[in-house]
């Protein structure tokens, strides 16, 4: 981790986003082996991430 990568990290503090949007943002841009370690630590939701990468408009059955 850089100065800069902290630094960003507060920014997107402040912002307030929810905590499974943060993780799906991160398994968004993660390279091979942070994914993987994403993955392991949260299935559920890389499973909820890729249903919803594969629903149109992110939308799964059921939903509005």
């Amino acid at each position: 981790m850089s100065l800069r990568d902290y630094q960003m990290g507060l920014q997107i503090e402040c912002k307030g986003y929810p905590f499974y949007a943060l993780l799906q943002a991160a398994m968004r841009q993660a390279d091979s082996d942070n994914l993987e370690k994403l993955q392991e630590a949260f299935p559920k939701v890389w499973q909820e991430l890729a249903e919803r990468y594969n629903a149109p408009g992110g939308v799964l059955e059921g939903e509005k």
